[in-house]
């Protein structure tokens, strides 16, 4: 409770009373932690688009997300269709076949959903749902490790200029808890540079996952196809 009191003190004082603020980011380090929201935002409306395209259940195993195909219940009915109207029917035998080859069909699309779950939707969901939200949650984490150091500092400095007898004896103390708030606050620093660095290092492949959503392959094939 003191802990968080003295938080909201030096932040109250660096808000209104222009107090000292600690910077301990470099400039390229909150360029990274400007573009960690607005990538994630990104990555969580493309996946929940995506998943709004499938005809399978996401999540399901083959045999459910095979069942709850469209195409395998069209292929069901024709082939019923067919058994109705019997083998001597043109009909029926046709209905049969093609119910034949919308079951084929329905087996591909179940298995090009399942390489898009695997290749493009569980890539963007751990991005969005948790890799960025932990660099989120360190980040605050580390304002709150530094707002703990300023107030510290604060108070130390404040000890060490005062005349009252009582409180420049509790200098050395203070001295104790501001180093103490430094070391967490450079651990946490740390951590925290090499989470972001490492997302910007892996940029290019959350990039892939754009380049395989289903659409761009498509139109890069009908580009393919109509030129030759």
């Amino acid at each position: 409770m003191k802990k968080q009191f003295n938080r909201m003190r030096q932040l109250a004082s660096q808000t209104v009373g222009r107090a000292e603020k600690t910077e301990v980011l470099s400039d390229d380090l909150l360029q990274i932690e400007r573009r960690l929201e607005l990538v994630r935002l990104v990555s969580h409306n493309t996946h929940k688009r995506l998943v709004s395209c499938l005809q399978g259940q996401l999540g399901s195993d083959t045999e459910k997300r095979h069942k709850k195909l469209p195409l395998t219940t069209l292929s069901q009915a024709m082939q019923e269709g067919g058994s109705q109207l019997g083998d001597e029917s043109l009909i029926g035998k046709m209905m049969d076949v093609c119910g034949e080859a919308e079951s084929r069909l329905a087996a591909e699309l179940m298995q090009h959903e399942f390489q898009i779950e695997k290749d493009i939707l569980d890539p963007l969901n751990q991005l969005a749902e948790i890799e960025i939200p932990n660099i989120l949650k360190q980040r605050k984490q580390l304002a709150r490790l530094v707002l703990d150091y300023d107030s510290a500092k604060t108070r130390w400095y404040q000890a060490t200029k005062s005349n009252n007898q009582a409180m420049a004896a509790k200098a050395d103390s203070l001295k104790d808890e501001m180093d103490e708030a430094v070391n967490k606050v450079e651990i946490c620093k740390d951590q925290l540079s090499a989470d972001l660095y490492n997302f910007a290092s892996k940029e290019g492949d959350y990039a892939h996952c754009y380049v395989s959503t289903p659409g761009w392959r498509s139109r890069r094939s009908a580009r393919r196809w109509t030129s030759t």
